[in-house]
């Protein structure tokens, strides 16, 4: 490795053109739209080039909010033990009349995946929930869809030494770039016209899944005998989806997968995770869980498993299915054999399901159902969202009509 390089592990062109991609095609962002954006503080050098590319695609204002890892820190480790059942309830209040007033959402993620991996996991469950209580109202805007929104990633150092433990920092920071610029297409010259093909080929599996009317999902596999049942007027989505704003755009980046809202009471068997999930500093391995009537009734996993019945006993529908999502196990990110410790790249590497709130978006005409139409048709309500891996090379799944007909959907992890 030359000495440029060593200075330079992050390529500044290909940075550019991911913040280039997340303006035009992550958000479409419209003239005169304000945008917010969240992000850990050692992403700045991103944040400022996509402040850039918004103010030349005309926003109106741009407003960062940065995180810091240390402080982050400070706070587990001198903060009194009464303000861990405490959030920032008015800094998401603002944040949900931000999105009512049609401001843009883009989330930077880039925090050291285990950062709070040595911390009380009695007191981040209690700041979790007390911030998931709190961001509700901002959150209901996201799921909801009420405005356009997007998820990029900037490779951290900590992060990246998660990712690549045995090399020096610059090496795995490099890398970690290289890995996260591929997966998000902006490795070469065109990604937005490359984000215009891919979104095409995952609206063919898209429109293909909605003809089909499928009443429910069979899984088989190792260790997997898993029917999911699908929400009542469910609509698969994958790629770009238009916002209730009329703006249409990219979610994810990167994204491979296409997803619709199962019927949180109709699931049922059992199923292990292909994948570990890393959640909060705990990496959940191993997962096995079994399902009656849309509830997990039994959880192990063989590393992880008290966090993993923390997070099941949430609230009543954190052990319900809000999402299913398909993948082919040949997608980019699995070819890669990284873990990434990342839900954004890790459910894009394999076919999964969710744990928590279900998207409103999933549903025929879902702009304009209630809360209680979405509950009546199967749609999961929940303070969580957590999606977790369950596709492998050896996984079939069937679609299974209203009448019992079967119709082959993956064999052996593709698409069939």
């Amino acid at each position: 490795m030359t000495a440029v390089q060593r200075n330079a592990p992050i390529d500044p062109v290909k940075l550019d053109r991911l913040a280039e991609v997340a303006i035009k095609v992550g958000l479409q962002l419209r003239p005169g739209q304000d945008l917010l954006v969240t992000a850990p503080s050692v992403a700045l050098p991103l944040v400022r080039r996509i402040a850039e590319h918004a103010y030349k695609a005309g926003a109106g204002i741009v407003t960062p909010f940065l995180a810091d890892e240390a402080i982050t820190l400070s706070r587990y480790r001198h903060g009194h033990d009464a303000s861990f059942d405490r959030a920032a309830n008015w800094l998401y209040e603002g944040m949900a009349k931000a999105f009512s007033a049609n401001t843009a959402r883009l989330a930077i993620v880039g925090d050291n995946p285990m950062l709070l991996s040595g911390e009380d996991p009695v007191k981040v469950a209690r700041a979790s929930k007390a911030n998931s209580i709190a961001y509700q109202p901002a959150l209901e805007k996201i799921v909801n869809f009420d405005t356009n929104w997007n998820i990029i990633a900037y490779p951290s150092p900590s992060w990246a030494k998660q990712v690549f433990p045995d090399v020096p920092e610059d090496v795995a920071v490099a890398k970690l770039a290289d890995a996260i610029f591929a997966a998000s297409r902006v490795d070469q010259d065109g990604a937005v016209a490359a984000w215009e093909k891919h979104n095409a080929v995952l609206r063919e599996r898209t429109e293909w899944l909605n003809g089909q009317r499928f009443q429910a999902l069979k899984y088989s596999g190792p260790g997997t005998d898993l029917t999911i049942g699908l929400a009542d007027g469910h609509e698969w989505e994958g790629g770009a989806s238009t916002a209730k704003n009329g703006i249409t755009c990219n979610a994810n980046i990167p994204t491979e997968e296409v997803f619709t809202t199962p019927h949180c009471r109709r699931v049922s068997g059992h199923v292990v995770s292909s994948k570990p999930l890393s959640y909060q500093g705990t990496l959940i391995d191993n997962i096995q869980v079994k399902f009656e009537e849309g509830r997990i009734v039994e959880a192990r996993a063989s590393r992880g498993e008290e966090v993993l019945k923390k997070v099941l006993d949430t609230d009543e529908g954190a052990a319900r299915l809000g999402e299913v999502a398909l993948v082919p196990h040949s997608s980019p990110i699995s070819k890669s054999g990284l873990l990434f410790f990342n839900t954004l790249f890790d459910e894009n590497a394999a076919s999964h399901i969710a744990l928590g709130q279900c998207y409103s978006k999933c549903f025929v005409n879902g702009d304009k159902l209630t809360p209680e139409q979405i509950a009546a048709q199967g749609g999961n309500k929940s303070l969580i969202h957590i999606d977790w891996m369950i596709g492998t090379a050896e996984t079939d799944i069937d679609g299974v009509h209203a009448d019992g007909r079967r119709v082959p959907v993956m064999r052996k992890g593709e698409w069939a």
